[in-house]
């Protein structure tokens, strides 16, 4: 008797846990038919990495781990001595090009003034030879008729002589004034050549201004880049650095997370996709708050899977291939009906168990 009543007893237990295992089962092929699960899921916020954009040596650091930070905050200052004796460079450069230019400025006028004199001669010398014209053709009309004389024996060789003399005098002084005019205008197309190579040097030493300015700016705005300051209002990481401490642009120190913005970022397999759609109500679990159950929404899809965002993407046309069950990452977007003190508590990194409601 006591044998039977141990086997019934065991016989109860097997149908008792039978029954539960298939109350379990049920439950949960009748949960799989409206909702897609997943523990492969992470809490998200943004990183802002701190990255200085100047090198030069650390002289203070204003922040601790941890700490709190609002947008503007200073974080560290970077030794700004030589960055200051390159603004006092700039300068003097800039001093310099403004000095050039007004030079320059004033050779225009110079070269314009060679030429306003020059074209002055031209004009003179050319009155002149039009008189030199009239005076050699008066000059040699004279002398064809004193010639003619001579010939006949009218007038003396003195008188001959004479006429001679006046018409060689206005044929050269009919020749020097051309040679004036020529000279004049060469010197006027000097003058006219000199004042496009002057208007060049001003066009030149205008450029030359902007650029000592541009060198300027630049100086100031590394004056400027030696205070780092927060971009954003969030809470600083581990925070690396020391006073004299070598610091070089696009050199990621620390980071800066924003808490005000929260989401998961739950990576479903590839075979759980066919149903879910953005918009979708979500349930979530956070590990480290296992009491408290929060309620997002889906925002969005990743272009591609994981592993195509890895360091070395799989490549199958190449080896041997093994199919492998892919993930894609799915944002997910907290509600406003969470609390939001709730919500503050989490933090980038910790684990979440997702629960897509697809009905």
């Amino acid at each position: 008797m006591k044998a039977k009543k141990t086997n019934n007893k065991f016989t109860f237990i097997f149908i008792g846990l039978a029954v539960v295992g298939l109350g379990y089962g049920g439950y949960k092929y009748i949960h799989s038919l409206s909702h897609e699960t997943t523990d492969d899921a992470q809490v998200a916020k943004k990183m802002n990495p701190i990255i200085p954009r100047v090198s030069g040596y650390i002289t203070k650091v204003l922040v601790k781990d941890n700490d709190n930070v609002k947008q503007g905050d200073t974080l560290f200052v970077i030794d700004n001595s030589d960055y200051l004796v390159k603004v006092e460079e700039a300068k003097a450069n800039l001093a310099a090009a403004e000095n050039n230019y007004e030079v320059a400025k004033a050779d225009i006028g110079t070269s314009q003034a060679g030429v306003s004199v020059s074209e002055a001669n031209v004009q003179s010398a050319g009155g002149s030879i039009e008189t030199a014209k009239i005076r050699l053709r008066r000059a040699s009309s004279d002398f064809e008729r004193y010639n003619n004389l001579y010939k006949n024996h009218s007038i003396t060789k003195q008188q001959f002589e004479q006429a001679e003399a006046a018409k060689q005098e206005a044929q050269s002084q009919l020749n020097i004034l051309m040679n004036q005019q020529k000279a004049s205008s060469f010197q006027k197309n000097v003058a006219a050549a000199r004042t496009n190579v002057s208007n060049k040097q001003v066009l030149v030493a205008a450029a030359n201004i902007k650029k000592a300015q541009a060198a300027l700016d630049a100086a100031n705005l590394n004056i400027g880049y030696t205070v780092v300051t927060a971009s954003i209002d969030g809470q600083v990481s581990t925070i690396n650095i020391q006073p004299g401490q070598l610091v070089q642009p696009g050199q990621s120190l620390f980071y800066i997370i924003n808490n005000n913005e929260t989401w998961v970022v739950a990576n479903f397999k590839e075979t759980q996709l066919d149903k879910m759609r953005e918009g979708q109500k979500v349930k979530l679990k956070i590990d480290a708050f296992p009491g408290t159950e929060f309620e997002g929404q889906i925002v969005s899809f990743s272009p591609a899977t994981g592993s195509k965002f890895s360091l070395l993407p799989p490549d199958n046309a190449s080896g041997n291939f093994v199919k492998t069950v892919q993930r894609l990452p799915v944002r997910i977007n907290f509600t406003d009906n969470n609390a939001k003190d709730k919500v503050a508590l989490l933090r980038s990194g910790m684990n979440a168990d997702v629960d897509v409601i697809l009905k």
